[in-house]
């Protein structure tokens, strides 16, 4: 049995990470911006240093085997490049999903080195350079940020047996995807979950979907 940290199951690809991992025997800790009433999740606004610092209190001392950054923001769907995404907007969505993300392995990393566990990100394909589409600027770039910050955070904790992963969920029927998305959650987290079980140091920094597509930069 292994412990996983997820960060953002209270809905979406997350919960359906958080409730598979659960199934299958594994303890979850899961972290949501709003705690529920009746929910034993960690409270975790990633943009917030102060309670980052108090979510880092709350794992002290615990061994985490497998990180799954998952909390993420898309806030500038269907913004017009002539008068949207404002400044607030491409300041919210990068202090959550990039230095969010940050943020949360740097709270977790004692953590994770007591069991020489390993990091997954979820990032997505919109973030590549290669596939690049068009609009959506802030997620986009926010995106091709944290894999490469996954890439380099890859090269710095190698020799301590961290290996460390970004994923592309797929375009997943989700509050985030949309209804006329490709697949469900259910799917894209069984794929996601199998990814994550064969991360290893030969494979650490690794960009791949959930079906196990390399993805490009």
């Amino acid at each position: 049995m292994a412990t996983y940290l997820i960060t953002g199951v209270n809905r979406g690809i997350g919960a359906e990470l958080a409730k598979q991992a659960t199934a299958a025997g594994h303890e979850v800790i899961g972290t949501s911006r709003i705690v529920p009433d009746g929910k034993s999740w960690l409270q975790l606004d990633v943009s917030d240093p102060k309670s980052v610092a108090r979510f880092a209190r709350d794992i002290a001392g615990r061994n985490i085997d497998i990180l799954i950054g998952n909390a993420g923001v898309y806030l500038d769907k269907g913004q017009n490049l002539d008068t949207g995404f404002g400044p607030d907007l491409w300041a919210q969505g990068m202090a959550v999903n990039v230095a969010g993300v940050f943020a949360t392995i740097q709270a977790a990393l004692p953590n994770i080195r007591k069991s020489r566990g390993k990091i997954a990100v979820i990032s997505s394909q919109m973030g590549s350079n290669v596939r690049a589409a068009g609009s959506s600027y802030i997620y986009r770039a926010s995106k091709a940020a944290v894999t490469n910050l996954v890439s380099n955070l890859a090269v710095d904790l190698r020799d301590e047996g961290i290996a460390l992963g970004s994923y592309h969920p797929g375009w997943v029927a989700t509050d985030m995807g949309g209804s006329a998305a490709d697949i469900n959650a259910e799917t894209s987290a069984t794929g996601l979950l199998e990814r994550i079980d064969i991360l290893s140091i030969k494979t650490t920094g690794v960009f791949e979907g959930y079906d196990g597509a390399e993805m490009p930069f």
